[in-house]
């Protein structure tokens, strides 16, 4: 079994910086104390409100991290062309709607084939690794593979969010399922949204999983702990997970 990567979202360090519209807290900062913390990629969405994270943040960050940069993106031309210019090592396109808290599910993949099959190649194209944000639904994974994906990011929005045990195992079946047949149609496969310290366990423990994106959660506990022992608390459930 592949060691499991944790890539830690730091937008929210930014929206507490947007909140008053200041130079402060720094999400560059603190996605370098999540590097210190054993992070090994940061990971941020720049929306197109520009809510929290701004082009200067991917920047600062393209510059000064030591692991990889993953920009979270809509397939909106505007920020295809910034990401095809400032090229990060990663990309994931997501959905994205003006008023939503958060991404709220899986990207359409399915029926939209063509449009994303040229934005992909167009990431791609300037040496881009590109996934896609999908629920683990069989056409989306089968389409993601179809439009030249080079991985998929589950959600585990679902799992999180279930309100029972039963209703849990059955969310954490078809990210087990949805791993598995991603795994098969060639794609890597990555997992995030809604995962704490407390559920991260079982989706950790999905073989096929190698990389998790989790950003809330840690810079909720940052505010107590600070971000680096936050990100390092997060790595141990992951490996303890991993190692079961």
């Amino acid at each position: 079994m592949k060691e499991l990567r944790l890539g830690v979202n730091v937008d929210h360090v930014a929206t507490l910086r947007q909140a008053r519209l200041t130079t402060y807290p720094d999400p560059v900062e603190a996605a370098l104390a999540a590097e210190r913390g054993g992070a090994a990629g940061i990971t941020v969405h720049l929306r197109e409100d520009r809510r929290h994270i701004q082009e200067g943040d991917v920047l600062a960050l393209q510059e000064r991290v030591a692991t990889k940069v993953n920009l979270e993106m809509a397939a909106a031309e505007e920020i295809v062309e910034f990401a095809c210019r400032v090229r990060p090592q990663d990309a994931c396109l997501v959905p994205e709607r003006r008023e939503e808290l958060t991404t709220e599910g899986g990207l359409s993949v399915a029926g939209r084939e063509n449009l994303l099959s040229g934005v992909v190649a167009r990431l791609a194209g300037q040496g881009i690794t590109v996934s896609l944000f999908i629920d683990p639904e069989p056409s989306e994974i089968e389409a993601s593979a179809a439009v030249g994906a080079a991985a998929v990011e589950l959600h585990t929005g679902a799992y999180a969010d279930a309100a029972g045990e039963a209703e849990r195992d059955r969310f954490l079946q078809a990210l087990v399922d949805g791993a598995a047949l991603a795994n098969k149609c060639g794609l890597e496969v990555h997992g995030g949204h809604g995962l704490t310290v407390a559920n991260v366990g079982p989706v950790a423990a999905i073989a096929e999983i190698e990389e998790l994106n989790i950003g809330h959660s840690i810079v909720g506990r940052a505010v107590m702990l600070g971000i680096e022992e936050a990100t390092r608390e997060m790595l141990a459930a992951c490996r303890a997970a991993r190692s079961d």
